[in-house]
């Protein structure tokens, strides 16, 4: 295994040679992120990574503190075989932003199941969001997506996910495949959040009222702050988007949550983002930056 560990270079200079996309076993990528408190700014304090799976360089458009960082997968999408994971390590005192640069495209399986494995650890007093763009399944994919954040006492964890089945764009239905999904959520060791999802284009939950209700999109939004105060949950509960999804939002002693189902996932994102206008002052003391990455 071809592991490096080293400063931070430019995101040219970071895969000087590229892992070999073997045929039959696929992609096998990793990127370890360690985020370190230094002098009250946060600093990426070290980087390992296997494969095509790198961090752009890191920037600071609210100060110091949080720093943000982007997730690049070089192929562009995720074929069958592909095993791609991710592990951040936030030190205390620490916070860090990280995105994606554009939806992460799962294509067709070929008879081959596509993974992504996320383990996020937050130590004392960090704060952790994590804001990638969607998910979008091809008509034949085999995908796992499994999440593990793994919280300190009083960590902060803000994180999302989107998911389409299909690719509503040029018309193409999900009609084969599978799709698996884990988030699960400890603090001291303590379960305190756990959701998985197993769908295939015949599932009955798919069509369900009580599941997808025909729709192709879905996401949650959770955020690990403890109570929610009441004025941010009626903030909250008065959000809305202008079509055909449902949508909505509930608090849990450990947990915030939100989810939408709808036809579009540009308008899920758009509804979570609304959210995290309304929540961040409360969880992060500070107001929305949006990544710069989203405006490109």
């Amino acid at each position: 295994m071809n592991v490096r560990s080293e400063p931070v270079l430019p995101i040219t200079q970071q895969i000087e040679k590229p892992a070999i996309n073997q045929l039959m076993t696929g992609w096998d990528a990793s990127l370890k992120l360690m985020f370190d408190s230094r002098s009250n700014k946060t600093i990426l304090a070290r980087r390992q990574h296997h494969g095509p799976l790198v961090i752009q360089k890191i920037l600071y458009p609210e100060g110091n503190n949080p720093a943000h960082g982007v997730i690049i997968h070089p192929p562009g999408g995720v074929a069958g075989g592909d095993r791609l994971q991710l592990t951040v390590d936030m030190q205390t005192e620490s916070s860090a932003l990280l995105t994606t640069p554009g939806a992460t495209k799962w294509y067709k399986s070929a008879g081959r199941q596509a993974s992504q494995h996320i383990e996020m650890t937050l130590d004392d007093n960090t704060q952790l969001e994590w804001l990638p763009q969607e998910n979008i399944v091809f008509d034949g994919a085999d995908v796992a997506l499994k999440t593990q954040v793994n919280l300190a006492e009083n960590a902060v964890f803000a994180g999302w996910e989107v998911v389409c089945l299909g690719r509503q764009a040029s018309g193409e239905r999900w009609n084969k495949g599978n799709f698996r999904q884990q988030l699960s959520i400890k603090r001291d060791g303590k379960l305190i959040w756990n959701e998985s999802v197993v769908l295939k284009p015949d599932s009955a939950v798919l069509r369900s009222i009580a599941g997808l209700r025909n729709h192709v999109v879905f996401g949650n939004f959770v955020v690990t702050a403890g109570n929610t105060p009441t004025e941010i949950l009626h903030a909250c509960q008065q959000i809305s988007v202008e079509s055909s999804a449902s949508f909505g939002v509930s608090a849990l002693p450990e947990i915030f949550t939100a989810r939408y189902i709808g036809p579009c996932a540009q308008e899920a994102k758009i509804y979570f983002e609304k959210l995290w206008h309304c929540l961040r002052p409360w969880y992060a003391s500070r107001d929305v930056v949006r990544p710069r990455i989203w405006a490109t």
